[in-house]
């Protein structure tokens, strides 16, 4: 008989309180237990970035993180990028520059771009293959990902407030 866990995660500037079996994915705590479903379950193996969110900062591949290891932490996931109702700018730039397809890999697509400009608020195109380079789109070539992670970064460097994640 497995023993549950109790651990405190503030997912998305909300704290929330959980009990869990110990072996339970930070992918399927998000997705079974707080019913945020934008989180992706791609592969299970962490080879697809599907599943990307920012934990304490840093964009993860949830498959590969247990819950209890986001006790005390803060994560962010697709629904927590922009405020309800509104886009963040990497999401506006997806959108314009038609950087999905099918949708599966966009949010952690969009998530490992989230991490890369963070870091590198003006990275050039090989930057961002680069950046991006963990998370499989089987769609769209990956050349409108792209332009829509420079679009994000001309958007996030002209804007006088950028949205930005709780916790980040």
């Amino acid at each position: 008989m497995t023993t549950k866990r109790s651990i405190t995660v503030t997912v998305n500037g909300q704290q929330q309180h959980s009990e869990i079996e110990p072996r339970t994915l930070l992918v399927h705590y998000l997705r079974e237990v707080l019913d945020l479903t934008g989180t992706h379950i791609g592969c299970n193996t962490s080879q697809c970035g599907a599943c990307v969110v920012m934990l304490n900062g840093e964009a993860v591949k949830s498959c590969t993180v247990l819950a209890v290891q986001a006790d005390g932490g803060e994560v962010t996931t697709i629904e927590g990028l922009a405020p309800e109702g509104s886009l963040h700018p990497i999401q506006e730039g997806f959108w314009e520059k038609h950087g999905l397809q099918c949708g599966f890999c966009t949010p952690g697509m969009i998530m490992a771009s989230y991490q890369l400009l963070k870091n590198n608020p003006h990275p050039t195109e090989a930057e961002i293959r680069r950046g991006l380079e963990g998370n499989i789109c089987r769609c769209t070539g990956y050349q409108n990902i792209v332009r829509a992670v420079q679009d994000a970064a001309e958007r996030m460097s002209t804007s006088a407030e950028t949205p930005v994640p709780a916790g980040d």
